[in-house]
């Protein structure tokens, strides 16, 4: 009997696993169609990446990043 509810078990929790990566797919497919569409309109994709990497960046995390690509930047005189 435990065998048959283990068995249960595992498939409902596989098919489970399966409905998610499909919604993962499609939430990718959506994330991708949305920077096209940011770049049809004249939007740099590229930047927008990265605004998006510094907004998910706690504030005293991306303070020291933007101080270090500072303090890069004097010591090659960029």
């Amino acid at each position: 009997m435990s065998d048959n509810i283990s068995a249960e078990q595992l498939r409902l929790l596989i098919e489970r696993i399966e409905r998610l990566e499909e919604e993962k797919q499609g939430i990718a497919d959506d994330v991708r169609d949305t920077y096209a569409e940011a770049k049809s309109t004249g939007f740099d994709v590229k930047t927008i990446r990265a605004v998006i990497k510094l907004r998910r960046m706690e504030k005293h995390h991306r303070d020291e990043a933007e101080m270090l690509l500072d303090t890069y930047k004097q010591a090659l005189g960029i």
